[in-house]
């Protein structure tokens, strides 16, 4: 997706930098010759996804959930790409706590410090988990959000921070909810690892995939790059101030649509899947209407499913080569 360039340089803040959807962010702020400052306490996030980047990148270790540090980072920064989180709902089902502290007064923390440092924008990474399984579709800002876990719940009330910011201090916020983002460098080995780099991850290797339910259940899944547009957008564009808003593809596949994509990418036709019980939490079908992002944001995915899956698979063969 092209976004016009800026002839201007600003500092940017990424919060979460050296995580799956704040790496390509980063990369792509280099790319345009920008400032850019990496928060991360690399719970998760991993060095080497920042490795062809130094040099140009600056890289703060430290922890959102500390004030001090993320005052520090916040020095002179023009632009938060706020995406420091703990991203995983079976995760904050195990411990509703600890996605609390990160989520939610982490995030104060980050608005706190952009407030007093007067930036001129917080780009917030909030989630589609918001809307829980309501059985309308597509999902639109408009609708009452339904959270069915902690994580929701969390993501909610960053939202909720966000806008109280705006309407009270004055601080520019924009509120983008993330569908099922994919790519290069998600991780395929956390426990709750996200469906696409866990099956790819598992073909690859001649593993069954492991399906939840019965795999009829649906997600919008948009490619990483949309993301990184739709963020590097939020920052420019006045009229999205103060809102939220949908990223995604506006179109859905089942898992089960999912794994026939993955054969004909992979040319197998024997794809084992291994059927499990539902998971807690978990919704049912989840679709975006993106005409908001559209008329805000001037926002159009660019890469869809297919050739999104195509450059993930590609990105994880290269990775199974490099480790052989």
């Amino acid at each position: 997706m092209n976004v016009k360039n800026s002839e201007e340089t600003h500092c940017y803040l990424v919060t979460g930098g050296a995580g799956f959807i704040g790496s390509h962010l980063v990369e792509e702020l280099v790319r345009r010759r920008q400032y850019v400052r990496v928060l991360d306490n690399f719970s998760s996030g991993r060095r080497e996804n920042l490795a062809h980047l130094a040099g140009h990148v600056k890289v703060i270790e430290g922890d959102i959930c500390d004030l001090a540090t993320v005052r520090q980072a916040m020095e002179g920064v023009d632009y938060v790409l706020h995406q420091a989180a703990l991203v995983s709902v079976p995760g904050s089902v195990a411990d509703p706590l600890k996605t609390d502290q990160v989520n939610v007064r982490g995030t104060l923390n980050v608005l706190l410090a952009a407030r007093d440092a007067h930036v001129r924008r917080v780009v917030f990474a909030s989630s589609c988990a918001v809307y829980g399984d309501n059985p309308v579709l597509p999902k639109d800002e408009r609708m009452p959000p339904e959270p069915l876990s902690p994580y929701a719940v969390s993501k909610l009330a960053g939202e909720g921070y966000c806008r109280v910011f705006h309407y009270v201090y004055g601080l520019p916020t924009v509120v983008l909810r993330y569908f099922n983002v994919f790519g290069p460098r998600q991780d395929p080995h956390s426990p709750y690892a996200a469906v696409i780099p866990k099956f790819i991850h598992s073909a690859l290797h001649g593993r069954a995939l492991t399906v939840f339910g019965d795999g009829q259940q649906s997600r919008d899944f948009v490619y990483v790059a949309n993301v990184v547009a739709a963020n590097l957008l939020a920052c420019q564009t006045n009229a999205a101030v103060g809102h939220v808003i949908n990223v995604a593809s506006g179109q859905s596949y089942s898992l089960l649509e999912l794994i026939d994509h993955l054969k004909g990418i992979l040319d197998e036709n024997a794809l084992q899947v291994n059927h499990m019980p539902p998971q807690p939490g978990d919704i049912r079908h989840s679709q975006a209407d993106i005409q908001c992002a559209r008329q805000l944001l001037g926002y159009v995915p660019q890469i869809d499913f297919a050739t999104g899956l195509r450059e993930t698979v590609a990105y994880f063969r290269q990775q199974m080569l490099r480790s052989d």
